[in-house]
């Protein structure tokens, strides 16, 4: 009977439900077994063709230079498909406790950059530089943080400490901003007056060294927490959840406690929120570290072993064959750039406490906004886990950008002193539905970025063998940096433009046409921007759902090569 043998094989390792994944090299079929008790590895030795069985990481019938043959057939004539198929290949999955915990480091770090939000402010009102000056120290620091993570990501690629590569890294990343965001709010204003911007520039670079090493940590570490394309969405919502009360919890705090107790953006109102902020930032990093503690072992690096040796020159090869970085950075970085300037403490001042004529509906809509905009993100993150990632980007930002449409129209023809929660009307409720729908689109197209890099470092492993989740979180730091570093720069000089050289607009600024279409402009037309070009990069970019199988299929591959040549 025409292919025996197989057959024979077949019903001797406990059928094709037996095997997860079926693999060969030159002489040999490469069965993983579930249950390597139902299988009689006698039997299978007397077989006509076998010459002899071995039992290592898996169980291997030697056959002799005629394997593909024998290999083809469990192809065509079962439903083990080697490792392609997403139910043969073993992930390393985390459990969701782990990927809730860590996620709290882009928390962390984004407790700080809430922080440093306000710090126009500060360096204005308080340490006395002009605006001018102000935006462009701002976006010149955010050019050197740039710089700064390719150096810091090849340092994290060349760790690998008894306490793993990722953990040192996060603990010294919030030691450095602890001590520099204590001296740069409670000491720049102190300091002689031309010294000041020279002093300032010193203690902001030595805080963007310590925000780089810890933001590069969540974007890398997702490569060894989890490569189940499933999976790594959950992240995603965990950091969706985790922002989402973050931002609105904060702007209540300062807008309807922290500003109204010091009478503004006071020494008092820096010091308090300095205080909240290094106190929960290193709660979060704490419990960080203990969620990836675990998953930060060699043996889930990469293919499992040291991998070839990475040296620097290995960036610009990275970044002229990886296609999918590519894609991804302009996508999430010109996204970036716009969310920037809409987020800006100056641009919501200018929505909420000019245009509507009261800065604390800025809290309130965040208060009313924050529970309806989760529900609807926890709907998407389940959707980007069944339909890939990539998917759930493109049609999150087609969302965004219909629901800033309509948001744009309602800020341009309708009287925004109407918006009130105290006595609720119908173009309140009509414009807190908007801005949920809105703001929970982009939630979702932001959030899933950061697993999308791990997707990226897992195609340069199935690229050329590199292991480099470092490399591939700081590369898309650097150029995303660049890009986004110029919307204090925008936003500065379109202030500029319309007379505001030396302060910022504040809630008692009589509002102008001026100010109501500059904010606009800066509120919806830079988001809208920013999604039209994330569209244009997903178009080129190649990790969907099905390649993403593809390429873990592969790893486990090497990795079970590698393993049965040691």
């Amino acid at each position: 009977m025409k292919n025996c043998i197989e057959s024979a094989i077949l019903a001797n390792i406990g059928t094709e439900k037996n095997v997860t994944a079926l693999d060969r090299c030159a002489t040999r079929l490469r069965f993983t077994i579930k249950d390597i008790t139902k299988v009689n590895i006698e039997e299978i030795k007397k077989l006509e063709g076998v010459i002899d069985v071995v039992v290592k990481n898996t169980l291997q019938v030697i056959i002799g230079k005629d394997v593909e043959a024998h290999y083809q057939w469990f192809l065509d004539n079962t439903k083990i498909n080697g490792v392609k198929a997403k139910e043969e290949i073993v992930y390393n999955r985390a459990k969701n406790w782990q990927i809730g915990l860590f996620a709290l480091n882009n928390t962390a770090t984004n407790i700080f950059m809430f922080l440093m939000m306000y710090v126009s402010y500060y360096c204005v009102g308080i340490a006395g530089l002009l605006l001018g000056t102000t935006s462009m120290l701002l976006t010149a620091m955010r050019i050197f943080d740039g710089f700064t993570d390719p150096l810091i990501g090849f340092m994290i690629d060349k760790t690998n400490t008894k306490f793993g590569k990722f953990r040192p890294a996060m603990l010294l990343g919030y030691v450095i901003m602890f001590f520099a965001c204590i001296i740069l709010f409670t000491t720049t204003h102190l300091m002689p007056e031309g010294f000041r911007v020279i002093y300032f520039v010193l203690i902001y670079g030595i805080y963007i060294i310590g925000y780089t090493f810890q933001t590069a940590c969540t974007k890398a570490a997702q490569a060894c927490l989890t490569n189940d394309p499933e999976q790594r969405p959950t992240f995603s919502l965990f950091d969706g959840i985790y922002n989402t009360l973050l931002f609105a919890g904060a702007a209540i705090l300062v807008a309807n406690y922290l500003e109204p107790k010091h009478g503004g953006f006071t020494q008092g109102f820096f010091n308090e929120l300095l205080m909240l902020a290094l106190i929960g930032a290193g709660i979060c990093t704490i419990l960080a570290m203990i969620g990836i503690a675990k998953k930060d072992r060699t043996e889930f690096f990469g293919l499992g072993t040291k991998g070839p040796m990475i040296k620097f020159k290995d960036y610009f090869d990275v970044i002229k064959n990886n296609r999918a970085i590519q894609m991804l950075i302009f996508a999430a970085s010109t996204d970036k750039l716009a969310g920037s300037t809409m987020r800006n403490t100056a641009v919501v001042m200018v929505i909420y406490g000019v245009i509507a004529g009261d800065f604390g509906l800025s809290g309130s809509i965040a208060g009313y906004t924050t529970l309806p905009s989760l529900l609807i993100l926890m709907v998407g993150i389940q959707y980007a886990r069944k339909m890939g990632q990539k998917k759930a980007l493109v049609v999150s930002t087609w969302f965004a950008m219909g629901f800033a449409s309509i948001l744009g129209f309602m800020l341009l023809t309708q009287d925004m002193t109407q918006l009130n929660f105290s006595t609720l009307n119908l173009f309140t409720v009509a414009y807190a539905l908007v801005l949920i729908l809105m703001t929970a689109s982009m939630n979702i197209s932001g959030n899933i970025v950061i697993p999308m890099i791990a997707d990226c470092a897992d195609y340069e492993t199935y690229r050329s063998g590199r292991y480099v989740p470092g490399m591939m979180g700081t590369l898309f730091s650097f150029v995303d940096k660049l890009i986004s570093s110029l919307a204090a720069t925008i936003v500065g000089f379109a202030f500029v433009a319309i007379g505001f050289v030396d302060s910022m607009p504040v809630a008692t600024t009589p509002a102008t046409p001026e100010l109501l279409y500059v904010g606009v402009f800066l509120f919806i037309g830079m988001p809208m921007i920013g999604w039209i070009c994330s569209l244009i990069a997903m178009k080129f970019y190649p990790l969907d759902k099905e390649k993403m199988n593809e390429i873990q299929g592969e790893i486990q591959r090497i990795k079970m090569e590698s393993s049965i040549e040691e």
